[in-house]
């Protein structure tokens, strides 16, 4: 009679155990980073003597553990295609704001209403009223000179602020994984809490490949090793350590990110990744600062040489037109009176133009307002190779994203199935005990 009580009751601890997680299952369907839980069911035999279960001797059911569903091969083409994405997306998020920063203060139309008015100038270089026209068309493309400089330098602020952020996310996440291998090390392996503590580190584990490329390396319970960069990149976390990421601009506005673990600091391959897009958005923007430096200083390097060539209204030697100030871009103009053109060439006269005629000249040679479209028709370019880039990438991160979902997701069908099998399964346990008990009884009451 003990026996057929043990049957049952080892029955019901089973089922009611397999019912429990199938209603786990059931309550994160579509829940991201969630991985379906199944009981292994084990027959105890005659004899077998599982104390663990209290069961002495007899048979019936146990729980053999708590399998969680995995695809390692799956996982890591999803973190591959998702660290491919975040790079390509975020190039395109830096290469937007440096087109921005090209065409927000209108540059190419500023230098070409400057060579307007000078060649306007050219046609009566007697007048007043043109060479005041001259004169502000001379401060408007100062200013848009130095609007777009100072656009062109607060991407770069928000680029290294982004940098910044993404190399003190790595180092958070590289210590919660850390504190999750210590956690995996501490739980014993086919449990609820192991298969808890294996979505947080997978989950981790995609938040990284977010941010850069890596390579991750797994032991018997599930502790994680990774690496930035490749398989022979820079480690960042090893079982229960973890390193930390630096950022840095170099003076030729290049970025980099560096790895300190266990004591060596080592620069990351960025091969993928929000922190590749990042550099990425760096070589463009640096290219873009300097493509506006060498414009800009060659621009106000032709007018002052072209005023220094010159005479001015009054007969005078023509002074600088522009100032420059800091940087490149820094520009101002240094006339305060349109008379100061230098228009006519030495003793020319008020009535003589000439001069004007090398401005036109440098023009051309100088390519001002072509190179400037050129810059801003590359990266607008540049913007729609990314976007096309991305929508395949997106594709196949979808795919990847599905791939792993079909092994390791939940199934609503699936689960009923099982939460019919698990209900009768239970009942008919408890329905065991139940004749156990009325049997017991009976004996009991014969006399």
């Amino acid at each position: 009679m003990s026996d057929l009580l043990s049957i049952g009751a080892s029955g019901v601890r089973a089922y009611q155990t397999a019912l429990s997680t199938v209603g786990e299952n059931i309550a994160n369907t579509g829940v991201e980073g969630y991985s379906r839980r199944t009981v292994a069911l084990q027959e105890i035999t005659a004899g077998q003597g599982l104390t663990a279960n209290r069961l002495d001797a007899g048979m019936g059911v146990a729980i053999n553990g708590i399998a969680r569903s995995s695809d390692q091969y799956a996982s890591a083409a999803v973190r591959s295609a998702g660290a491919d994405l975040s790079r390509t997306t975020a190039g395109a998020t830096w290469l937007t704001r440096v087109q921005s920063a090209l065409i927000g203060d209108e540059l190419t139309s500023r230098v070409t209403s400057f060579y307007t008015a000078a060649t306007s100038l050219a046609a009566d270089p007697a007048s007043t009223a043109l060479r005041a026209n001259m004169l502000g068309a001379a401060t408007s493309t100062a200013a848009a000179f130095t609007a777009t400089g100072a656009a062109i330098s607060q991407v770069e602020q928000d680029l290294d602020s982004s940098g910044a952020n993404a190399a003190r996310d790595m180092s958070s996440l590289a210590g919660s994984l850390a504190r999750v291998n210590d956690g995996l090390g501490r739980t014993q392996t086919g449990t609820a809490a192991a298969a808890q503590l294996a979505d947080q580190r997978d989950i981790i584990l995609r938040q990284m490949s977010d941010l850069s490329a890596v390579s991750v390396g797994l032991d018997a319970v599930g502790r994680a090793t990774v690496r930035l960069g490749g398989p022979t990149g820079a480690a960042i976390v090893a079982m229960t350590d973890a390193g930390t990421v630096s950022y840095a601009r170099n003076e030729d506005g290049a970025v980099g990110f560096t790895v300190s673990f266990a004591g060596q600091r080592t620069a990351v391959a960025t091969e993928g990744g929000a922190m590749a897009g990042i550099a990425d958005g760096a070589a463009r923007l640096a290219a873009a600062r300097n493509e506006i430096n060498d414009l800009a200083a060659g621009f106000t390097a032709s007018a002052n040489a072209v005023q220094a060539a010159g005479d001015d209204l009054d007969g005078k030697p023509g002074q600088p037109m522009f100032a420059t100030g800091k940087s490149a871009t820094d520009i101002t103009v240094a006339l305060a009176d349109g008379r100061g053109i230098a228009a006519a060439t030495r003793g020319g006269g008020s009535r003589d133009a000439s001069n004007l005629a090398k401005l036109q000249s440098d023009r051309v040679t100088g390519g001002f307002e072509a190179n400037v479209t050129a810059l801003i028709t590359d990266t607008a370019t540049a913007i729609k190779q990314k976007q096309t880039i991305a929508e395949a990438q997106s594709a196949i991160r979808d795919g990847a994203t599905t791939a792993l979902s079909s092994t390791t997701g939940v199934s609503l069908d699936s689960e009923a199935v099982d939460l019919m099998r698990f209900q009768q399964a239970y009942s008919a346990s408890s329905r065991v005990i139940q004749v156990a008990r009325d049997t017991f009884q009976s004996i009991l009451e014969i006399r």
